[in-house]
């Protein structure tokens, strides 16, 4: 009976160890499968955590890609403009020296019609001229007229001298040449015989300047008139005059001759 008991006891206390164990087996097992649960969790959050990290770098890498493309695309089209503007810009540098080459040649050709403009001009415009002691201002045409009769008077053409000398009295009225040229009209008149035209220029000139340097020559030339048309009498008073009215000149020298000779 008691080894009975005893191996009853034995049992239970074997039974009693046995559930014990399988009660501690049990609980390792569920703590084992949460652990395991637990780790495949988080395994799973790192995935999902690495494959959305992979995600966003292949998006970063991709907009990356985007955006290189656009600047290489952007770089390019600002190198293409950069040649374009230099092709410009030695277009128009290439322009500017013919602008150049062009605006010199307009202003050399300003220059050179100036310049002859300004001889055209000078040709018309009044000078100074000094004629018999007198300066007076003249336009070049006038001085040319006068000076081209002149020529003619000493080259001994005395129709030609008078008929160039009245011309130029009759389109010249107001002239600084007048007194001389009514004095070589009168001369020319003259040397072609006629007295009576020759004194009436004479006395003009006497008229207008009695103080010209001309002036006793005149009065001479009047006496040497008056004897050719044999007015002596008149020629012994323009003499008289000549010497009353200019003593010291030469002319009054000649004239004092001719009286002796006169008388």
């Amino acid at each position: 009976m008691s080894i009975q008991r005893s191996v009853l006891a034995a049992a239970l206390a074997a039974a009693s160890l046995f559930t014990a164990s399988a009660n501690a087996a049990l609980f390792e097992d569920d703590e084992a499968r949460r652990a395991i649960i637990d780790l495949r969790q988080r395994v799973e959050q790192q995935r999902q955590a690495a494959d959305t990290a992979q995600q966003q770098l292949t998006e970063a890498l991709q907009r990356a890609n985007d955006e290189n493309a656009s600047l290489r695309r952007a770089l390019l089209e600002l190198q293409n403009q950069i040649e374009a503007l230099r092709t410009d810009l030695a277009r128009l540098r290439g322009s500017d020296e013919q602008l150049a080459r062009d605006l010199a040649e307009v202003q050399r050709r300003q220059k050179d019609i100036a310049a002859g403009v300004d001889e055209r001009l000078r040709k018309f415009e009044p000078v100074q001229v000094t004629v018999d002691g007198r300066e007076f201002s003249a336009d070049p045409a006038e001085q040319r007229e006068f000076e081209a009769a002149l020529a003619a008077f000493r080259k001994g053409d005395f129709l030609a001298a008078q008929t160039a000398f009245s011309e130029f009295l009759r389109k010249y009225p107001s002239s600084g040449y007048r007194p001389s040229a009514l004095f070589w009209v009168g001369n020319a008149q003259y040397a072609n015989r006629d007295y009576k035209g020759a004194i009436a220029n004479f006395r003009a000139l006497l008229q207008q300047a009695p103080d010209h340097p001309r002036a006793p020559e005149a009065v001479l030339s009047i006496a040497n008139c008056q004897i050719e048309l044999k007015e002596n009498a008149n020629a012994r008073r323009t003499l008289d005059e000549l010497v009353k009215a200019y003593p010291q000149s030469e002319a009054a020298v000649a004239a004092r001759e001719r009286l002796a000779r006169l008388r």
